[in-house]
Parts: structure tokens; C-alpha cells; sequence
């Protein structure tokens, strides 16, 4: 067996580069900038009120001033600027030349065109020409795109984006027993849900998931499955990789010219594991156990998909303070379905008791992954752990 830092090194070797590709603003939501994007314009084009209130001349703080007019969003207020005078102002409205400072309407007390500022503010209350971001600016590549970015880049008035293409997976689950969900099960027959979670997972890394009808344990049925998957960029087998079984599938991949790169790894969940390349596509062979899968894809899967992407593929893990005692660890990393709590700076981390791998529900419940090297000693409360997220 390997360990888990070898076995992902092998795993990322196996992606292919980015293939970028042109699309609408509009359908980038979610995919990964492989090009810079150029700003079009200045924002704010001008300098604006951030307040509503009354533009006036910082010189003249402290007198009475006279309105004269009023500047508003698409309306902007275009006379001649005098001492002694103030402009009504809203919220987003240029500031006119010649004025340094928006005071707010409720430090105003006014009379007719008369105005007296009642309490100054602090800052001038005008967010300066650019303030946002200029002309030329540059979104870098390698982002995913968010809807923040999405709306950053619409105000830059960029209309379309160069991201990577999103990797094709195709996902192949086996077994005899395998029906899917909406059936009446017969004996000794159970729903297949792997394939719909790990097609989840390959969304959320920002793949494109192809679900492949469901092989049987014939050699006949696993070729038709692997001939289905032609044209993908990854493809990924559910089950058939624990020993015993393991030869049929690894004769069948080593038909199609698969170069296997590994096949065990030291973790709990998950050990039958194997990866490897066919042809121009990235092949990973994932438990048939739930947990095992779900765990295995969120380790290995997801960091191939965001790599094809050009993103940094493994995020850093993050940090909690453990919640209770834990006996000393086995020699395979473990990763642990956790529940995590609110705290003070990080939050507590405690595993369930039952880490039954079969246990699908509990990793429904779960909040993170608590990772455990191998043969790590015993922890106590209040050790620090490292954690990975899991979504809700």
C-alpha cells in the first residue's frame, strides 16, 4: 500500500491540461478563469456621493450655505460651483467639481435654501473616480468564478470570459446487486446510490458528470460500460476493485490501455483504491462501499477535477480544537465523519462514535472529515486536528 500523500501525487499526475473555451457572462457562473478579464471601463466613473445629504465646500463648514441644486444617479447636476453653496445630493450622484464633501441629511438643518451642518462627519463621505476599480484592471486566471466575481466582471462591463472547459467524467457503478433508485428491490438486490453522489461531487468540482448504465460483474457489460465512457476526460468506476474482483476490472482497463499508477492506499475509509491513464483520459477506480466512495472522490476525485481546471486543487486543511479523548490511531489515515460546534477562534471537532464505513446516513450528518495520520498517539481534549469541510 501507499500512503495518501503518494497516492494523490499519483492521481494529479494524471490530469490533462485546461481546454479553454469562450462563454457568455452570463453562463460562467461556476467555472474557472483561464484568461485574464480586462476591465472596459472606470468605476465609479466619476467621483460619487456615498450618503445621502448635501455636497458643500469643506471651506465653508461652519457657515450657513445657500441650495443652489440637486445632483441624483442619471441625473447629475451640471451649474456653475460658488462659495458659500451646497448641492442636494443622493446616494450614487456625481459629486460636482468643485465640491470636497457630502454631508449627511440628518447632520442638516435646514430652512427654506438655507442649510447650517449641525455635526460634521468624520470622513468626506464621497468614494473617489475609480474607486472600485479602473479601466484596465485585470481579473487574474486561475479563479473560480462566484457571483461576486460574475457581478465584478459584468460591472467591468466584460461580456464574455475564456474559462476552462468543464471535464467530461463519466461514472460506471457495477455489481449484480445494483438496481436504481425508484425500483422495487428483489431479494438481495439494493438501490445504487454512489453513482448519483459521486456524480454530485464531479458538480461540485466544477465537472460535467455523464452517469453510465449500470454494470453487471460480466466482463461483457464492464467492456460495454468502459466503450460507453469514450470521449470522456475521466472516467470513474464504482465497486469492483476490492480483491477477488479487482482482476476482472483491472483486466478489462488494462484492454483499453489503461497504465495503472496504483492500487491500495493506507487510509480508512477506502482502501481498495486504484488510478491510472487510458490513452488521453485519467481513469480512478473508487470502493463500491458508500462511505468509501464518498470519502475516496472528496480525497482524490475532486482534487483531478479542479486540477484539469487550472484551480488549486487541494484546498489547505482547516483547524478545530478537539472535543473529546481519542484512542491512538491505526497504521492507514483515517478520516473521520465529525461533527463540528461553535467556539472560541476555531470551532470543536468530535467524530461520531460509530464510524461504520457502511453507515451512509452518518455521512449525511457529518460536517466534516477529522484526518488522523497513520499510527497518530493518542489526542486529548483541546488538541488541535486537522479537519476538511464537508457541504450542508
Amino acid at each position: 500500500m501507499i500512503s495518501v500523500d503518494e497516492a494523490l501525487a499519483r492521481v494529479l499526475a494524471l490530469a490533462s491540461p485546461p481546454r479553454l473555451e469562450t462563454v457568455a457572462l452570463a453562463e460562467a457562473q461556476g467555472r474557472a478563469l483561464l484568461e485574464p478579464a480586462v476591465s472596459r471601463l472606470t468605476q465609479p466613473p466619476f467621483d460619487a456621493s456615498a450618503m445621502d445629504g448635501y455636497a458643500l465646500r469643506s471651506a465653508d463648514l461652519g457657515d450657513p450655505l445657500e441650495v443652489i441644486g440637486a445632483s441624483a444617479a442619471g441625473h447629475p447636476w451640471d451649474g456653475m460651483p460658488r462659495p458659500g453653496t451646497a448641492i442636494r445630493i443622493f446616494t450614487g450622484a456625481p459629486v460636482p467639481a468643485g465640491y470636497d464633501h457630502v454631508e449627511l441629511q440628518e447632520n442638516i438643518a435646514r430652512d427654506g435654501d438655507r442649510i447650517t451642518v449641525t455635526t460634521r462627519s468624520r470622513g468626506s463621505n464621497i468614494r473617489p473616480r475609480g474607486n472600485d476599480f479602473a479601466e484596465g484592471d485585470r481579473m487574474a486566471p486561475g479563479c473560480r468564478l462566484t457571483a461576486a466575481r460574475i457581478g465584478l466582471l459584468a460591472a467591468m462591463n466584460v461580456a464574455h470570459v475564456s474559462v476552462a472547459r468543464r471535464p467530461r467524467v463519466a461514472i460506471l457503478a457495477g455489481g449484480d446487486e445494483l438496481v436504481p433508485p425508484g425500483t422495487d428491490p428483489a431479494p438481495g438486490q439494493i438501490i445504487s446510490s454512489n453513482d448519483l453522489a459521486i456524480a454530485a461531487l464531479v458538480r461540485d468540482a466544477g465537472g460535467e458528470p455523464l452517469i453510465l448504465p449500470l454494470a453487471r460483474d460480466t466482463e461483457a457489460s464492464l467492456r460495454a460500460g468502459f466503450a460507453a465512457a469514450e470521449g470522456a476526460d475521466l472516467l470513474v468506476t464504482i465497486g469492483g476493485a476490492s480483491v477477488g474482483d479487482h482482476d476482472l476490472i483491472g483486466r478489462i482497463a488494462a484492454d483499453h490501455g489503461v497504465e495503472q499508477a496504483f492500487y491500495k492506499v493506507a487510509l480508512r475509509p477506502g482502501k481498495p483504491l486504484m488510478a491510472g491513464r487510458m490513452g488521453k483520459a485519467a481513469m480512478l477506480g473508487l470502493p463500491g462501499n458508500p462511505v468509501s466512495a464518498i470519502t475516496c472522490a472528496i480525497l482524490f476525485m475532486q482534487p483531478l477535477i479542479r486540477a484539469m481546471l487550472g484551480l488549486e486543487a487541494v484546498p489547505p486543511l482547516q483547524q478545530a480544537r478537539l472535543t473529546c479523548d481519542l484512542p491512538a490511531e491505526g497504521p492507514r489515515q483515517h478520516y473521520l465523519r465529525s461533527r463540528l460546534t461553535p467556539g472560541d477562534g476555531l470551532p470543536g471537532i468530535a467524530p461520531f462514535d460509530d464510524q461504520d464505513s457502511a453507515r451512509l446516513a452518518l455521512m449525511a450528518e457529518a460536517d466534516a472529515l477529522l484526518v488522523r495520520p497513520p499510527s497518530d498517539p493518542p489526542r486529548r481534549a483541546g488538541d488541535l486536528m486537522a479537519f476538511i469541510p464537508l457541504p450542508h
